[in-house]
């Protein structure tokens, strides 16, 4: 079956060229490459790639028009395909563009040089993100995917040479990559048009929700998940985000399930993902609502109350999981206020002193006192460590087991992750996202780091944030890999470049953790280390600073970065060529694994 998707054109043109570029070399809307990617790539009419099947390939398709004009794109393919057009983000300094968010194109789109909606003086080029699928029955050997661009000069033609290869990537992926943001109060802002329609019907309405599971489903059809979490610092919980409650004491209990299911209940059971590759499939990991103020009011901490109503309810969310089958995701205990906000008198995320370890160790307390012993259901209590890690790893393994640990920082204890590990406890990094200014490799630095230190996930905070302008002023989107639809008239989110080129290295790791047995894990991480970035194993972890035998309480945040080691080859140094070369390497050793 032949796919063809087409950008139509009403004007005539002067000269066309149409080229075609490997997926981690990004240029602006003049042709140019932009310099974080620079690297000696040239693009041509050509372009081989090999891909395992049950995955995605992908490369950049460029229409250059100098003298500007109409024109229309042709991809003609033996394999489902899929053309994105780049936006071409301006910085807020107004001096530089950077491509990032993908515009789906339905057939019958129209493509003009300059694009009149990216409104860019001078505008020459065009960039197209190419994604070819290869399903898991395609047939192994050559195949060729055809683009064309017509003009008023004629039509130009390239050709993308995919060697499909025996092997096929896992659907099971390696680590967890998991996207964090809080709340839906930013909804409204980022969806103008959707709310102005759906007027009072908006907020919990049914395209409310629909919004909230099309973000779950952006980042699992990337290869990932997505965790938003539902409480403010003060503990004020959404009601989209929590069942409704009734009663207090004894009479505490949950009266209402309606919002909470509509919310949850497609994620749980896996049917918000059913019309997508992957499949219907629950989501992995959830936060719960629990905070010191939900189920019950901290201002009743320490008195029976407050105990009567936490057990009482947490105990009737079991009851009322277990009775819906949702026994496949892990429901999180997690405390995300600190002190200095002044709602609580206790660090609850990233703890830093340790006169507040009795207050988490006493919740522990009230879950297993909630939670009946041998439920199918699979409560966690997760903690977000920095400052007192090595303390809590030792003082409180009894306490938590799910630990998010601080990147940089985990380095100097990466010891410990064995022993967490035999206890069947979860541990996952977590860090930021790099900014499009960064080399297109950087977007696989904290997977690479997590897979070579043995963790089960990495987390980037905040992913969901572009900044009140990304098309015309925009902050570089350090804290966002998604882009509302709204401005293209879309009540979705769209992908961004950084989120497919961490979605094809995401496969790519899958296909090496799947050769483990075959090469042996250190083997293989040593040799990937060496293509990614001229590195050693040994060279991911951070070396245990003298400052780590001295009192965290002692420490300020510039302490802390001084003791991180400084090392250009996790940094300036990596090029964006770097995943490639890993690419490379796990496909040369699916070849040689053919049976």
């Amino acid at each position: 079956m032949r796919a063809a998707l087409l950008l139509l054109a009403t004007a005539s043109v002067w000269a066309a060229e149409l080229r075609l570029l490997p997926e981690h070399v990004r240029v602006d809307p003049f042709g140019e490459v932009i310099e974080a990617d620079r690297g000696g790539t040239v693009a041509g009419s050509a372009l081989k790639l090999e891909s395992a099947r049950a995955a995605y390939v992908s490369c950049r398709v460029l229409v250059q028009i100098p003298e500007g004009g109409g024109y229309r794109v042709v991809v003609s393919s033996p394999l489902e395909s899929e053309l994105y057009r780049e936006w071409f983000h301006r910085e807020a300094s107004g001096k530089r563009y950077f491509p990032d968010a993908l515009i789906p194109l339905a057939a019958g789109g129209s493509g003009q040089m300059p694009d009149a909606e990216n409104r860019i003086p001078g505008q020459s080029t065009q960039s197209y993100w190419l994604d070819v699928w290869i399903p898991a029955e395609a047939k192994p050997g050559r195949h060729v995917v055809e683009v064309s661009l017509e003009s008023s000069t004629g039509r130009r033609r390239a050709e993308v040479e995919i060697m499909v290869l025996e092997a096929i990537v896992p659907g099971k992926d390696p680590l967890v990559i998991d996207h964090n943001s809080y709340g839906t109060g930013w909804f409204q802002a980022q969806y103008p048009q959707l709310a102005a329609r759906e007027g009072d019907k908006f907020y919990l309405g049914d395209s409310f929700f629909s919004l909230i599971h099309a973000y779950h489903r952006v980042f699992d059809e990337h290869r990932g998940t997505y965790h938003q979490l539902g409480y403010g610092h003060g503990g004020k919980v959404g009601p989209e985000f929590a069942p409704q409650l009734t009663g207090s004491g004894r009479n505490r209990r949950v009266a209402d399930w309606t919002l909470y299911d509509k919310h949850y209940g497609p994620l749980l059971d896996g049917s918000a993902f059913a019309a997508t590759r992957r499949g219907a499939r629950p989501i992995p990991f959830v936060y719960l609502p629990v905070n010191p103020e939900w189920p019950a009011s901290f201002l009743w901490w320490g008195e029976p109350g407050y105990e009567t109503e936490f057990v009482r309810v947490v105990g009737e969310m079991e009851a009322h999981f277990r009775a819906k089958g949702w026994t496949n995701t892990r429901f999180e205990l997690f405390f995300n206020h600190k002190k200095r906000y002044k709602a609580f008198p206790w660090d609850g995320d990233e703890t830093r002193f340790p006169h507040d370890f009795p207050f988490l160790a006493e919740y522990r307390r009230l879950l297993d006192k909630a939670v009946p012993a041998g439920t199918p259901v699979k409560f966690v209590y997760r903690t977000d460590v920095s400052w007192q890690m090595e303390r809590q790893f030792r003082e409180q393994a009894g306490v938590f087991d799910f630990w998010v640990c601080g990147g940089g920082m985990f380095g100097w204890y990466a010891e410990q992750l064995p022993e967490l590990k035999r206890r069947g406890h979860v541990v996952w990094l977590y860090g930021g996202t790099p900014g499009v200014d960064k080399p297109a490799s950087h977007i696989t630095l904290e997977l690479m780091r997590a897979w070579m230190l043995g963790a089960d996930g990495f987390v980037r905070w905040q992913t969901v944030m572009p900044g009140a302008d990304p098309w015309f002023r925009f902050g570089l989107g350090g804290e966002t890999l998604v882009y509302p639809g709204d401005r293209f008239g879309r009540a979705e989110p769209l992908a961004s470049i950084r989120l497919k080129l961490q979605r094809n290295a995401m496969q790519d790791l899958a296909l090496l953790d799947a050769l483990q047995p075959r090469q042996g894990g250190q083997t293989l991480r040593a040799e990937a280390a060496k293509r990614y970035n001229q590195t050693a194993v040994v060279d991911w972890r951070s070396p245990r600073p003298a400052m780590a035998a001295t009192s965290p309480d002692t420490w300020t945040n510039a302490d802390i970065d001084d003791a991180l080691p400084k090392d250009a080859r996790f940094d300036e140094r990596l090029d964006a060529a770097a995943w490639s070369r890993v690419r490379a390497y796990a496909f040369s050793l699916a070849k040689e694994a053919r049976p």
